[in-house]
C-alpha cells in the first residue's frame, strides 16, 4: 500500500516543479528546498518498499513503520494536492478576469463557499495561505525524516518492482475439475419432486472449507438447463457474515420480484410477509451462499415464509460452518467437499496456466508438482497459482515461487491466503493499490470495470507517466488482475451497449484483502459500531441507513475518509446528514445514490479534493448548488436517472472527464459542455426542439470522447444548420447511438457522419427519404441496429467488410430487398468476372417489423459471394414476405428462427411444407405462430 502512495506523493512533487506551479513556490522563502528535500527521501524510501512490504507479514515492527509511512504519506497527499488545487483555482480566475476586461461595468460575483480563509484571495490572504501551507510542509518533512531514519535498522533490500505484463493471452475458459460427481448428485436433489415428510422447502448445504469451490459448484447448479426450466423462479442471494434477516429478505424479495412493484419496508414483519406472498404457491430454488452463524432464532423467522412454496421447492446452502447444517436440520440432506485430487489439482494449474499439460518439460513437471502440493487440495489455491504462472516461463522464475518465505508463515489466517499472497505480490504497487481497493465494497458486489477505472483514478492510482490515458491504464491493471483469477464471473470479456465488462471477487479472495487492508476499508452497517481506530479508516461503505440513524454522533470522527458510499439506505436517510459528509475534507469519493436527495447543499464546495461525485437515482433532486463549480478537481460526475433535474453547469470544471446523464432531465441542457476539450465519457446528449438546451455544435469539440455515446435529436433541433462534420473527428468513440424525432432527417444525419473507426452503430426514428453515404463506408462496423426508420430503400450493407451482427426492427417502406442491400453494383451482376464478397463477416441477421415487405432475392453469378458466415437468421412479424432467397442455402446457417410470419411459416413448416426440403438442414429451426 505505501508504495502506491509514495509513487503518488512523487507525482505530486513533480506537478510542483512545473513553471506554472513553480512560480508560486517562488513566493515563499524556502519552501523549495523543503520539496526537494521531501522528494529525495521519498526516492530513498521507494527504493526498499518492496523487500518492507513482503517482510510485513512476518516482522510486526515492519509493519508499524510501514503504518507510519502510510500516515504522513496520506497527510502530505492532502497538503500538495490542496496546494496544487489552489494554484488552479487562482490561474482560473486570472483568466476570468481578463475575459471580462470588455465588461468592466459589470460587476462579476463567483461563489466560493470553502469555510477556510486560505480560499480568499486577497493579497494578504493569499501571503497568509502560501506560509500556511509552507509551515504544513516543513513539519511533513520533519516526520518523514524520522522515519527515513528508522528505516536504516532493518537493513531493507533493494528489490526491483515486477513489471506489469504486457501479453495479449486469452482468459482461460471456465472448466470443471473432479466435481461431476457432486454436480450430479446436487442436480438429482434438486429435480426430485418429493422429500423426507414432504418438507417444504428442502435445504440442501454445500458444507467445506473456505477455496474448495462450494459457490462455484452451486452456480454450476444453478445455472443447469435442467435446473432452470425446473422451476418456476431461482433467486440467488449471498449472505455472509453476520446472518442479516433484514438484508436477507431483501435479497429475496428483489431476486422475486424482478419489477420491483412489492413492499420495500425496513421491518422485518413486512418484508417477511411480502415474500410469502411473492413465493405463493410456486415452486422455487433459492440459494444462500456462504451462510455463517445464524442464531436458531434468525433461521427459523427466515424459513417461514418459505414453506409457503410449492412441493419440490429447495433451498441451497454453502456454508463452512458444520454447525450451520444442524441448526438448518438438514443433515441428512448435506454433501460434504472433499479436497480435490493432486491430479485434477495439477490439470487445474496447468489449465490456469494457460499451458498444455501433456507437453510440460520434466524440470517444470517436477517444480509444478511440488507446487501443486502445497495447494493441499484447494481448487482457488490451484487456480491462483497457476495464473500467477502464466506469465513466468524460466525455471529460475518457478523455483523461486516454490521456495518463497511466504510458505512458511504460521500465522496466516488461512491455507489459501499463502497463495494469495504469493500472487499479490507478484504484482506492482499501483496494481495493488486497485485491488485492495476493490474490498471497500461487500461481497458478492458486482463489479462494472469502467466505473472501477474511475474509481481508482479518484484515489489516483492510475500511472500517470505512462504515455497513454489514465483510462488504457486502468484497462491493462483490470486485464492483469483477471489474468491472476483475482476477478471472476468475467463474461469471457463481451461488453455491453455501453462498453462495459462486470465482474465480482471470489468471497475467499475478499476476505484475503480484508486481511491485507484491516481497518483501512471498511464496510459498516448503520446499526453497527466497531471498535476501530477512526483515523485508520480511510474507505466507509454504509449499508442500511434509515432515517432514524444516529450517523451524526460517529460520522464525524472519520476525519481521515477518502472514500464515503452509501448503499442500500432508506428514502432520505442521507439528507439529514449530508452537512456531515461535507466535513470530511479529505474525501476524494462520494458515492450517494438511491437514497432519495433532494439538495445539495452549497458547502459541498469545501470538498476541494474531490474527485468522483455519484448522486444517480435520486429522482427527487431538481437543482445542483453554484458551489459544484469549486470542484475543480472533479474527474467523473454521475446524475444517471436524476429525471428532475433541469440543467447542470460544467463551465468551471476544468478537469471533468467523465459525465454521466443518461436518463436525466439534466441532458437537456449541459451549460458549458463545449468547454470540456478533453471529456472522455459522456453517456447521452440531448438536443431539445426550439432555441433552448444543447445544441449539436456543442459536440465539436469534444474529440476525446470514448467508449460509447448516444444523441438523441429533437424535431427542429437547435442550431441544427451547424452539425456538419460534428462526429469524424472522434476517433476513440466506438459506440453509437442516434435517436431521431419524426421529420426529414437527411441533412442532420449527413453531418453526423462518424470517425471510421466506430464498432457499433444504433439508429433510431430516422425519417429522411435515404439513408447517408457514409453508412455503406464504415468499414469497422461490427453490430448495426435500425430500428423505426422509414426510408423506403435500404443501404448498401453489404460493403461493410466487419459487420457481423445486422439488426432491422420495426421498418416501414420496404417492399423489395435486392442487390442494393448486398452492396452489389449494377456492372457485378451480369457476367462481371471481378470477385465480390457481400457481408463477408456476418453471422447473425435479424428482421422484426418490416411490414410491407413481400420480396427477398440475391443474385446468380459464380463470382460473387454472399453471407459466407452466416449462422443465425431472424424473421418475426414479416406479415407479406413470400420466399426466402435460394442463397440463404449455400451458407453455414445453424439457427433459424421465424415467427409470426404466415406466408414463410406455411411454405417451410416442418415435413409438408412446400420448401421444406431446402431448410431442413439446418441444424436448429424453429417456425411458431403468434400465439406460440
Amino acid at each position: 500500500m505505501a508504495a502506491a502512495l509514495v509513487d503518488v506523493l512523487l507525482e505530486r512533487l513533480a506537478t510542483l516543479a512545473l513553471d506554472k506551479v513553480e512560480r508560486e513556490l517562488k513566493l515563499v522563502v524556502g519552501v523549495k528546498q523543503e520539496i526537494q528535500n521531501l522528494t529525495l527521501k521519498l526516492e530513498a524510501i521507494q527504493a526498499v518498499l518492496e523487500d518492507a512490504e513482503q517482510r510485513q507479514e512476518m516482522q510486526a515492527s515492519v509493519k508499524l513503520w510501514l503504518k507510519k509511512l502510510n500516515d504522513v504519506s496520506y497527510d502530505m497527499d492532502d497538503v500538495l494536492d490542496e496546494w496544487i488545487t489552489i494554484v488552479l483555482k487562482h490561474q482560473l480566475e486570472k483568466q476570468e478576469k481578463r475575459s471580462a476586461k470588455a465588461l468592466v461595468t459589470i460587476k462579476k460575483k463567483v461563489c466560493f463557499p470553502f469555510t477556510s480563509s486560505c480560499f480568499r484571495f486577497g493579497q494578504v490572504n493569499q501571503l497568509f495561505l502560501r506560509h500556511e501551507i509552507a509551515a504544513k510542509i516543513k513539519e511533513l518533512n520533519e516526520r518523514l525524516g524520522l522515519i527515513d531514519q528508522d528505516k536504516q535498522r532493518f537493513s531493507f533490500q533493494n528489490i526491483t518492482v515486477p513489471e506489469l505484463h504486457q501479453e495479449t493471452t486469452s482468459l482461460p475458459n471456465a472448466k470443471t475439475f473432479g466435481r461431476d460427481e457432486e454436480k450430479k448428485l446436487i442436480v438429482s436433489k434438486l429435480l426430485s419432486e418429493g422429500s423426507e415428510g414432504n418438507e417444504v422447502p428442502l435445504i440442501i448445504p454445500i458444507v467445506g472449507m473456505g477455496g474448495l469451490g462450494k459457490t462455484y459448484l452451486a452456480n454450476l447448479v444453478y445455472n443447469d438447463d435442467r435446473v432452470k426450466s425446473h422451476f418456476d423462479t431461482r433467486v440467488w442471494v449471498c449472505v455472509s457474515d453476520p446472518f442479516e434477516e433484514t438484508k436477507i429478505a431483501r435479497a429475496i424479495i428483489k431476486g422475486l420480484d424482478k419489477n420491483k412493484k412489492t413492499n420495500n419496508s425496513d421491518t422485518l414483519d413486512a418484508l417477511l410477509q411480502c415474500i410469502e406472498e411473492l413465493i405463493q404457491g410456486k415452486k422455487f430454488l433459492l440459494v444462500l451462499d456462504d451462510v455463517w452463524t445464524p442464531k436458531s432464532s434468525q433461521w427459523e423467522e427466515l424459513i417461514k415464509p418459505l414453506r409457503n412454496g410449492a412441493m419440490g421447492s429447495r433451498v441451497l446452502v454453502t456454508t463452512r460452518k458444520e454447525e450451520v447444517v444442524t441448526l438448518m436440520k438438514a443433515t441428512t440432506q448435506s454433501i460434504h467437499l472433499k479436497e480435490l485430487g493432486e491430479a485434477f489439482c495439477l490439470s487445474l494449474f496447468y489449465h490456469s496456466a494457460d499451458m498444455d499439460e501433456s507437453s510440460v518439460s520434466k524440470e517444470f513437471k517436477d517444480i509444478g508438482l511440488e507446487i501443486v502440493k502445497r495447494c493441499n487440495g484447494l481448487p482457488l489455491a490451484a487456480k491462483t497459482l497457476g495464473s500467477l504462472m502464466r506469465n513466468k516461463k524460466k525455471i529460475h522464475e518457478w523455483r523461486a515461487v516454490l521456495n518463497s518465505k511466504t510458505w512458511e508463515l504460521t500465522e496466516i489466517q488461512q491455507d489459501v491466503f499463502r497463495p494469495l499472497l504469493l500472487s499479490y505480490h507478484d504484482l506492482t504497487p499501483a496494481i495493488k493499490r486497485c485491488l485492495l481497493y476493490c474490498v471497500t465494497f461487500p461481497k458478492d458486489y458486482v463489479y462494472n470495470r469502467n466505473r472501477l477505472i474511475e474509481l481508482w483514478m479518484s484515489q489516483d492510482y492510475l500511472n500517470v507517466k505512462e504515455s497513454k490515458g489514465k483510462i488504457a491504464v486502468g484497462q491493462n491493471y483490470f486485464e492483469d488482475l483477471a489474468m491472476r483469477s483475482f476477478f471472476q464471473d468475467i463474461e469471457d470479456g463481451i461488453e455491453d451497449e455501453y462498453g462495459n465488462i462486470t465482474c465480482k471477487i471470489h468471497d475467499i479472495v475478499h476476505d484475503f484483502l480484508q486481511y491485507l487492508t484491516k481497518n483501512e476499508c471498511l464496510i459498516l452497517d448503520a446499526s453497527e459500531r466497531r471498535d476501530v481506530s477512526k483515523d485508520e479508516v480511510h474507505h466507509l461503505t454504509l449499508a442500511h441507513a434509515t432515517e432514524s440513524d444516529s450517523l451524526k454522533s460517529f460520522l464525524p470522527d472519520y476525519k481521515k475518509l477518502r472514500t464515503f458510499t452509501a448503499i442500500e439506505s432508506s428514502y432520505n436517510s442521507i439528507g439529514p446528514i449530508f452537512e456531515l459528509i461535507t466535513q470530511l475534507k479529505c474525501l476524494r469519493t462520494l458515492i450517494l445514490s438511491d437514497p432519495g436527495l433532494r439538495e445539495i447543499p452549497k458547502t459541498i464546495g469545501g470538498l476541494i479534493h474531490l474527485r468522483y461525485l455519484d448522486l444517480s437515482r435520486n429522482y427527487g433532486l431538481k437543482e445542483l448548488p453554484r458551489a459544484l463549480g469549486s470542484l475543480y478537481n472533479l474527474q467523473t460526475l454521475r446524475l444517471v436517472n436524476c429525471i428532475d433535474l433541469k440543467k447542470v453547469d460544467v463551465r468551471r470544471l476544468i478537469n471533468l472527464r467523465h459525465l454521466y446523464v443518461r436518463n436525466c432531465g439534466a441532458s437537456r441542457s449541459i451549460k458549458g459542455i463545449e468547454k470540456l476539450t478533453d471529456l472522455q465519457r459522456l453517456d447521452e446528449f440531448v438536443v431539445p426542439g426550439g432555441d433552448e438546451g444543447n445544441k449539436l455544435e456543442d459536440l465539436k469539440g469534444l474529440n476525446q470522447l470514448q467508449g460509447s455515446l448516444a444523441i438523441e435529436i429533437g424535431r427542429n433541433p437547435n442550431r441544427a444548420e451547424n452539425a456538419a462534420a460534428i462526429m469524424v473527428n472522434k476517433a476513440h468513440l466506438l459506440h453509437l447511438k442516434l435517436v431521431f424525432s419524426e421529420g426529414d432527417d437527411g441533412k442532420i444525419m449527413n453531418g453526423l457522419e462518424p470517425h471510421p473507426s466506430l464498432e457499433s452503430l444504433y439508429i433510431h426514428g430516422y425519417g429522411g427519404s435515404a439513408f447517408s453515404h457514409w453508412l455503406s463506408s464504415l468499414h469497422c462496423l461490427r453490430v448495426l441496429t435500425l430500428n423505426y426508420c422509414n426510408c423506403g430503400v435500404l443501404p448498401p450493407l453489404g460493403k461493410l467488410e466487419s459487420l457481423e451482427s445486422l439488426f432491422i426492427h420495426l421498418h416501414d417502406g420496404v417492399r423489395k430487398v435486392g442487390v442494393e442491400f448486398l452492396g452489389i453494383d449494377d456492372g457485378q451482376t451480369s457476367s462481371s468476372s471481378s470477385i465480390f464478397i457481400s457481408f463477408p463477416k456476418l453471422k447473425q441477421l435479424e428482421f422484426m417489423l418490416v411490414s410491407s415487405w413481400e420480396e427477398w432475392v440475391g443474385v446468380e453469378n459464380n463470382n460473387i459471394t454472399i453471407m459466407p458466415c452466416l449462422s443465425q437468421l431472424t424473421l418475426e412479424y414479416c406479415d407479406y414476405l413470400k420466399a426466402l432467397p435460394d442463397f440463404l442455402w449455400k451458407t453455414p446457417l445453424q439457427k433459424l428462427h421465424i415467427r409470426a410470419s404466415p406466408i414463410l411459416r406455411d411454405l417451410y413448416r416442418q415435413g409438408i411444407g412446400e420448401e421444406w426440403a431446402k431448410i431442413s438442414h439446418i441444424p436448429t429451426i424453429k417456425i411458431e405462430g403468434v400465439s406460440e
